[in-house]
């Protein structure tokens, strides 16, 4: 059953049409980035029918802690898939199969670490990122629910989703989210409207995400198990600690970074909530929202370079080279035209977009209607960044897949903390929140220029990879 399956995947990897493989890869990728956006969504979605712009301000707050949670995935889930196609390309099965273990059991320790901490040191941590007295309460209620009781299955969720992606079982990755937001989708009214007391919408959404979060979860894992029948995906705990220092090091020289690169995304939107919030609470909660819609053409984009990874780390690992580059190529095709429909949609309807996270007939309807005006107007400005945020994507994935944890780790640093994040600051000086809004696109501009650069050397032979893939 193993072999048969493993010729299956290499049919797919190294000899089906580059466009077919790619899409039949990317296309369960995209939807379960879809899904999982709508998972992280729906809350505000419901929670703006309040028109409470302090709820939507809380949850722009625990937003952030909420992709910090992504960011230590990738650390296992990234770096241990990685690995996984890797050495499939190189069939090495027994070693793949240890990997994914080790990434499996990686991921558990480190969301047990992070929900404790999170419990310990939850207040100063909320005030650090924006909370006023008017949102704490809010925000608080939300993260010890959704962080620190829901970060294990959250985080184990997604470091199972990359590893079946990376062995070639996309569908399923995308099913276990499915199944998740489709439940959050329906808890979330019955929690907040229904069950707990107005006033409390918050906690009800928080409770319906975690409970998703757990059933999402359980799926993914039965997933997992029953595709370690025919692939390499194993959890064994004696292979886990048995395996090889070598292999371990290609886990976290790309797990690493691409959690960096995560990480480093989460500290500009701290300090982009940190600068909204010396505004006041209405531009807090009006990026908020835009940060929520933005993150449509983000999620595609992101979908479609996970979909490329495990094809271009096989090839790169394979040595077919001329098969990978073509595969990039293509990738980085349709993610620009993805982009830039984008665009084109969110300048038409940047109001009726901001107006689906919060209402302007409910609740303080002033505030509402101040408060989308301003989304609208960031998320016009922002929106603008698409295309060259879709390339900072793609060449970090790029990196990612051919093994360089280096020039990811510096791509990742140049992006957010030579350009980004000074940018930030600066424009928000000179312009105040529209400029504060403008320092994406350019910001994302510089970055991408300095990723292609590096991808260019090492497609080039310029750059000469050290170390084992």
């Amino acid at each position: 059953m193993m072999k048969k399956t493993s010729v299956s995947k290499q049919e797919l990897f190294a000899k089906t049409p580059v466009p077919k493989a790619l899409f039949t890869m990317a296309i369960p990728t995209i939807i379960s980035q879809v899904i999982y956006l709508v998972y992280n969504i729906v809350d505000t979605f419901f929670i703006g029918r309040t028109g409470n712009s302090y709820m939507i301000a809380a949850t722009t707050v625990t937003l952030t802690m909420l992709m910090m949670s992504v960011a230590l995935s990738n650390l296992f889930g990234i770096g241990g898939g990685s690995q996984v196609a890797r050495l499939m390309g190189k069939g090495d099965i027994v070693r793949a199969r240890k990997v994914s273990a080790f990434a499996v059991y990686g991921a558990i320790a480190i969301a047990l670490t992070y929900s404790l901490l999170i419990l310990a040191f939850m207040d100063p941590i909320l005030t650090f990122l924006g909370a006023s007295d008017a949102t704490i309460e809010y925000s608080r209620s939300y993260a010890l629910i959704v962080i620190v009781i829901g970060g294990v299955p959250g985080i184990l969720s997604l470091t199972l989703a990359h590893l079946l992606r990376n062995a070639g079982f996309s569908a399923q990755a995308s099913i276990g989210f499915s199944a998740g937001s489709i439940l959050n989708v329906a808890l979330d009214p019955l929690f907040m409207f229904v069950l707990l007391p107005k006033g409390q919408e918050v906690t009800g959404a928080a409770l319906a995400t975690a409970i998703s979060g757990v059933i999402s979860c359980a799926y993914l894992l039965a997933a997992y198990v029953k595709a370690g029948r025919e692939a390499p995906l194993g959890l064994s705990l004696k292979g886990a600690l048995t395996l090889e220092r070598e292999q371990i090091n290609a886990v976290f020289a790309v797990g690493v970074p691409s959690a960096i690169l995560t990480g480093l995304f989460d500290l500009a939107n701290i300090c982009v909530n940190i600068l909204s919030a010396a505004h006041n609470d209405f531009v807090l909660a009006g990026m908020g929202i835009v940060m929520k819609v933005e993150r449509i053409p983000n999620a595609i984009n992101i979908g479609l370079c996970q979909g490329m990874l495990p094809i271009v780390a096989y090839n790169y690992a394979s040595g077919d080279h001329e098969r990978m580059r073509d595969v990039i190529k293509t990738a980085r095709k349709t993610g620009l035209i993805v982009s830039f429909i984008c665009i084109a949609f969110f300048e038409i309807f940047a109001e009726p977009s901001s107006q689906l996270f919060l209402s302007t007939s409910a609740g303080d309807v002033e505030s509402a209607v101040f408060t989308v005006s301003l989304a609208t107007l960031f998320l016009r400005i922002r929106c603008i960044a698409s295309p060259v945020q879709f390339l900072n994507y793609h060449t970090s994935f790029c990196m990612q897949a051919m093994g360089n944890g280096k020039y990811t780790m510096l791509h990742a640093f140049v992006r957010e903390l030579v350009f980004y994040i000074p940018f930030m600051f600066i424009l928000d000086g000179l312009f105040g929140e529209a400029g504060l809004a403008s320092a994406l696109p350019v910001g994302e501009a510089c970055g991408a220029a300095f990723a292609l650069y590096l991808l260019h050397r090492m497609l080039t032979g310029k750059y000469k990879k050290r170390g084992s893939v």
